[in-house]
């Protein structure tokens, strides 16, 4: 597509103008793993967007207060990441809610989180970086909450009423039934007017001034039926959207965005939904402890993906290694970190060993998973690969884990 290609552009020149590659500085935090938002929040959330634009290592804090052991800081990064994306955007937290179908818009009950606005824009720069190092995030928006990032929503041509049902079906069938009600609509006794439940208590918001006493008729039902979607799409979440936006715009620049339609943009925050090209993968991948290209394994697990998976297995694969089952725009050349294989090693000298404990332990392993299964560390998108003896125990091997979802483990 050549608007992302323009898109990737501009970041690259971004990156160019701010020299990123060359001394820009490297922040450096510290998070506990049961405080992942407070911390990040705490530590990101006051810099600078040139700050966050360049490299940040990360340093997290087990449970039990140890620190925790890193390869590679732009894969801890991008688990930290994932994480507090993750935990920012369950709508068990207040700040998000999903639709009938699984899509995320800010929640108007947000306002239980102390300092949510400010929170808001903090996640807003988070998804913002993810964007633009390039990091796919399975994080599903409503189509008319990207309509606001990509500032469609100022058109004059804007129609809140035709991105409703992306908020909530049942709101908008009920403003379609309104619009073409063929009786009396003032039989319907609406006026100008909302109610809702907030915090248990019942609180009217009204469309116009005085709305509550200027009740909707059939000359002035479209005005009711277009003022109640507005209220519902934007001004209901006016401040929080706000503040996404401005944080998600301190990383990118709208003008790097508007070329996009509301579905692009969600394929460059979350992968694009189509057939995964394995030869693509396999152009892009790296590796590690002993295998290469041309590997006996190596070859098993390409033939084995292309050949034995279905669509739907390599989707689960990909999910099992980057932890987002969509491939980037454009290509796995635009995978950050790239896909790397590493070899681990089979050992069966629990089998070889000759005492009672011994052989007790190789009856059970024989009895339940007698070789290794692949493991992967969706931080740095790895898969660490077991030097199998044959292509069927790869397959199988294979197909458990991921189907287990038994994957991730610290490097």
């Amino acid at each position: 597509m050549q608007r992302v290609e323009i898109f990737h552009r501009r970041i690259k020149k971004d990156r160019e103008f701010l020299k990123i590659s060359e001394g820009h500085p490297t922040t450096y935090i510290t998070i506990h793993r049961d405080k992942l938002l407070e911390d990040g929040y705490s530590q990101l959330g006051i810099l600078s967007s040139s700050i966050l634009k360049g490299t940040i290592r990360v340093k997290f804090i087990n449970a039990q207060g140890l620190d925790e052991a890193g390869i590679d800081e732009m894969g801890v990064f991008k688990e930290f990441l994932e994480e507090t994306l993750n935990l920012a955007f369950n709508p068990a937290l207040n700040l998000f809610k999903a639709n009938t179908e699984g899509h995320l818009f800010p929640s108007w009950l947000s306002g239980v989180n102390e300092n949510h606005l400010q929170l808001f824009q903090f996640v807003g720069k988070m998804v913002g970086k993810a964007v633009y190092e390039g990091i796919v995030v399975d994080i599903p928006l409503a189509p008319f909450f990207l309509s606001h990032l990509l500032k469609r929503n100022h058109s004059a041509y804007y129609n809140y009423l035709d991105e409703l049902s992306s908020f909530d079906e049942q709101i908008y069938s009920s403003l379609n039934f309104i619009k073409h009600y063929d009786g009396d609509v003032t039989d319907l006794c609406l006026t100008f007017s909302v109610d809702e439940e907030y915090l248990g208590k019942r609180v009217t918001h009204e469309l116009i001034d005085g709305g509550c006493a200027i009740p909707v008729t059939p000359s002035n039902r479209l005005s009711y039926v277009h003022r109640m979607a507005l209220f519902k799409l934007s001004t209901q979440i006016k401040k929080q959207t706000d503040a996404f936006t401005k944080g998600f715009h301190s990383l990118i620049d709208p003008s790097f965005i508007e070329i996009f339609s509301p579905e692009e943009l969600q394929k460059l925050i979350s992968g694009d939904e189509v057939e995964i090209d394995v030869e693509d993968l396999r152009k892009y991948t790296h590796y590690a402890g002993g295998y290469h290209a041309n590997h006996k394994v190596i070859l098993w697990l390409w033939d084995v993906l292309k050949n034995h998976f279905n669509a739907d297995d390599r989707g689960n694969f990909l999910k099992f290694v980057t932890s987002c089952s969509r491939p980037p725009l454009l290509g796995f050349k635009h995978l950050h970190p790239p896909f790397t294989i590493r070899c681990v090693q089979m050992t069966h000298s629990e089998d070889r060993d000759e005492s009672v404990t011994g052989m007790i332990k190789g009856f059970f392993k024989r009895h339940q998973q007698p070789h290794r299964l692949p493991s992967s560390s969706t931080c740095f998108n790895l898969l660490k690969l077991p030097n199998y003896t044959s292509r069927n125990m790869l397959k199988e091997k294979l197909m458990y884990a991921i189907k287990a979802n038994c994957g991730f483990e610290l490097s």
